[in-house]
């Protein structure tokens, strides 16, 4: 499938993106009914293993999960073989660069008590929005996880675990990630 008939594809899903719009191998993109998926202005997003040497272990995934889900990817970013999965909303400002295999994800993905669980009830699934503020880096294989807000200009190392409030231009690395520097 080339990049001409899968725009066409998230126009019918009702997929909003800007100009420029460049994909690099084919992402797998996901708007549920009645949610909203805004992608900027000259963004590219790499889903080919050979479109980012780090080393992607999938294609790029971006999923609005209920219909009142939310995605606004801003201008100028660029994303690389990660998973954007929002069952409440994420937010990414402008010339923010997701690095190879990220995972930004604003919920459990399943509820965390053993009776809701074991009964797949999904209104108790946690959720809560991710905010990732404009000029941000968010390292490969980090986890960026629900309640997170990065302000502009933050680096997130690679490997981290992200969950917090963190103040503009701060690096942010480890497991459970803390500031390890200021810019």
């Amino acid at each position: 499938m080339n990049s001409n008939w899968f725009k066409l594809v998230m126009k019918a899903t009702k997929v909003r993106y800007g100009k420029n719009l460049l994909l690099k191998g084919m992402p797998v993109i996901f708007n549920k009914s009645g949610a909203e998926l805004t992608i900027g202005n000259n963004v590219t997003i790499n889903s080919s293993f050979l479109s980012n040497l780090v080393g992607l272990y999938q294609r790029t995934i971006i999923v609005t999960r209920t219909s009142e889900s939310k995605i606004s990817i801003g201008n100028n970013v660029g994303i690389s073989g990660a998973t954007i999965y929002a069952r409440n909303s994420i937010s990414i400002g402008d010339n923010t660069l997701i690095g190879g295999n990220a995972k930004i994800m604003d919920n459990d993905f399943h509820p965390i008590e053993i009776e809701a669980r074991n009964a797949d009830i999904k209104e108790k699934i946690g959720a809560k929005p991710i905010t990732i503020g404009k000029n941000c880096f968010i390292g490969c294989n980090s986890l960026i996880l629900k309640g997170t807000i990065l302000g502009d200009g933050c680096v997130v190392g690679a490997g981290a675990v992200v969950s917090g409030v963190f103040e503009d231009n701060c690096v942010i690395a480890g497991n459970p990630a803390r500031v390890i520097k200021r810019l």
